[in-house]
């Protein structure tokens, strides 16, 4: 019996998974094993601060930690959901612009076109760089210009109220433009409207697997 739309786009995440699995628990002990002979006297400063050596050598561990931890989480959520929008759209690609309205950068990538739909896919923004807004902005307008429908799927919102702002303003552009910005559960949903699979479905049904071995 042939597989199931569901258990096919599946097996790819899972597949997916695994590889970001192994990659991150590489780096990450790399990196551990490089931090062992660093130069750790700025722990004075912690010290100063109320800081214990022995929980300063934790920040730290766990700072480098979360920072690929952040990285791999956005890279893997993004490419889920690609395979997700390629199943459903096999023409479905990444396309690189060049940026007509300013002069950096250069170039403008779009993570997943879909004849004139330009799909931006983020695991979560948090940033509070206001430089980011003017970023964001020309790669929408750019986008535009040639003649493509700009649309954000975002999966988690931010907490802090000065990213919030920024997505709010990111959200106002986009509906300027005539395109489209999803967030959250609309996220989500927007995706399982579009290719007809339940990405978050799948995401769960792993972590129990994964939890289970």
């Amino acid at each position: 019996m042939p597989k199931s739309v569901h258990e096919t786009v599946k097996s790819a995440i899972r597949k997916l998974a695994d590889n970001y699995r192994a990659e991150l628990s590489s780096q990450i002990d790399k990196r551990v094993d490089e931090m062992s002979s660093d130069n750790n006297s700025h722990y004075l400063i912690y010290r100063i601060l109320g800081i214990s050596t022995s929980e300063g050598q934790l920040i730290d561990v766990y700072q480098n930690k979360g920072r690929f931890l952040y990285k791999y989480a956005g890279s893997f959520l993004e490419e889920a959901a690609c395979i997700c929008l390629k199943n459903k759209f096999p023409n479905a690609k990444k396309e690189r612009i060049p940026n007509t309205i300013s002069q950096r950068p250069k170039m403008f990538e779009i993570d997943c076109l879909i004849e004139k739909e330009a799909i931006e896919i983020k695991w979560r923004d948090a940033t509070t760089d206001g430089d980011h807004i003017t970023k964001e902005h020309t790669r929408i307008q750019a986008i535009k210009t040639h003649g493509y429908k700009p649309i954000r799927v975002m999966f988690y919102y931010p907490n802090r109220e000065q990213a919030i702002r920024i997505q709010e303003t990111l959200k106002t552009t986009y509906n300027g433009v005539g395109g489209l910005y999803y967030s959250g559960d609309q996220a989500w949903n927007y995706l399982k409207d579009k290719t007809g699979i339940d990405l978050f479905k799948i995401l769960e049904e792993l972590v129990d697997e994964y939890e289970e071995n």
